[in-house]
């Protein structure tokens, strides 16, 4: 049966591996809406490939130039914020939420508001507000699927099973391109060596949150609001060949893994197809050829992000929101080249240091702790 989606972030990583699935299933999808910040030529083109309904650009600006890509087809056009959020707004079997940043907390909120199933590979959104949101989720009745690596790990491991019998979850890390680096190397550090990870193709942004840990930090908050079992359940471990996802641990002593090879297309084929499973061109993995699999404890001296991020979902309120914020501003910065790889963890503790909002009640007093954790963040900035 022919289903409908709809991808935020289509020209990203994650959408071009879902695109890529969906390519190799074409008959059972219907594409509804696709959008890109900009890219326009790059969405264009996707949007004809797959006959898409819609193809939005965030960035106003480069409306005209999708148009003029897009003339002359079926395909409606639009750009701006309020038009990602009205194509959310469009009857979709599946949302593929994808925007990277806080900027994709509007239409994913949206697309939750539709009661649909959103799968969710925007982890921003959900640690700057988390409650909101899965207030939301649970008064719409919508199906909420993970599809970082890591929490589809977790919830492929927790299916059939008790949330209740849970002992341990369990992250896992890659520990980033510069796991073995010392402080003074990590001081040194440039924008090509934090993007280079040695197992995922991923964008800029969440390759530097990877190099600093701060990926893994934000994941920690995510996993509390997907999988209540108590945050003094949850921990973080460094597993640099990537091969184990993530780990559920039940109090029978049971350890349930969920492994696979380092490609993006296996988590977001489980969130296709779910609750069934669909065929990937995906390399099968092979044990043999991998040949071990080591486990580290987080340095939390040299990498010092999973810390601020446990930190900042224990202290509640609007910290995580705060914390999502600075690391934006400091991670846009340090790729621009303004400020050194360590000043990313030091920007973002100065800044929940300064500021420190109550829970945001509803999307709108997110957004304003958002805008105002941006402007301290920038503040401290100019004083480092």
């Amino acid at each position: 049966m022919t289903r409908s989606i709809s991808i935020f972030g289509a020209t990203g990583s994650i959408g071009d591996s879902t695109l890529d699935l969906i390519r190799g299933d074409r008959d059972n999808w219907n594409v509804v809406a696709l959008s890109a910040n900009c890219s326009a030529e790059k969405l264009a083109k996707l949007a004809m490939e797959f006959d898409a309904e819609i193809a939005v650009v965030g960035d106003e600006s480069c409306l005209g130039e999708l148009r003029e890509h897009l003339s002359g087809t079926s395909v409606e056009t639009a750009g701006g914020t309020q038009a990602l959020v009205e194509a959310a707004r469009r009857p979709a079997d599946l949302t593929v939420a994808a925007i990277v940043g806080c900027a994709g907390l509007a239409p994913t909120m949206a697309s939750i508001e539709q009661g649909n199933t959103v799968a969710l590979a925007n982890k921003e959104a959900l640690v700057s507000a988390g409650d909101v949101m899965t207030a939301k989720v649970a008064e719409h009745g919508t199906t909420l699927l993970p599809v970082d690596s890591e929490h589809n790990a977790i919830f492929q491991c927790l299916q059939g099973n008790d949330i209740k019998d849970v002992r341990w979850i369990t992250l896992t890390a890659s520990g980033g391109p510069l796991r073995t680096k010392s402080l003074a190397e990590l001081d040194a550090v440039t924008p090509a060596q934090a993007i280079a990870h040695p197992n995922w193709d991923m964008g800029a942004k969440i390759s530097v949150d990877s190099a600093t840990m701060f990926n893994k930090g934000l994941e920690f908050i995510e996993a509390h609001h997907l999988f209540p079992v108590g945050l003094d359940r949850l921990r973080i471990i460094v597993h640099p060949q990537s091969v184990i996802h993530s780990m559920v641990e039940y109090r029978d002593g049971s350890t349930l893994a969920q492994l696979g090879p380092s490609d993006m297309r296996v988590p977001i084929a489980s969130a296709l197809a779910h609750p069934k499973r669909m065929d990937t061109q995906c390399k099968p993995l092979d044990l043999a050829a991998v040949g071990e699999l080591t486990f580290f404890a987080p340095d939390e001296e040299r990498f010092p992000s999973t810390k601020l991020a446990r930190e900042a979902v224990y202290a509640g309120g609007g910290a995580p929101a705060v914390l999502n914020a600075a690391n934006e501003v400091a991670v846009a910065a340090f790729l621009d080249g303004q400020i050194r790889f360590t000043q990313i963890s030091a920007i973002v503790a100065r800044t929940l240091e300064m500021y420190a909002p109550e829970a945001p009640k509803d999307l709108d007093a997110v957004l304003a702790v958002d805008a105002e954790a941006r402007m301290r963040a920038k503040d401290v900035m100019e004083l480092a």
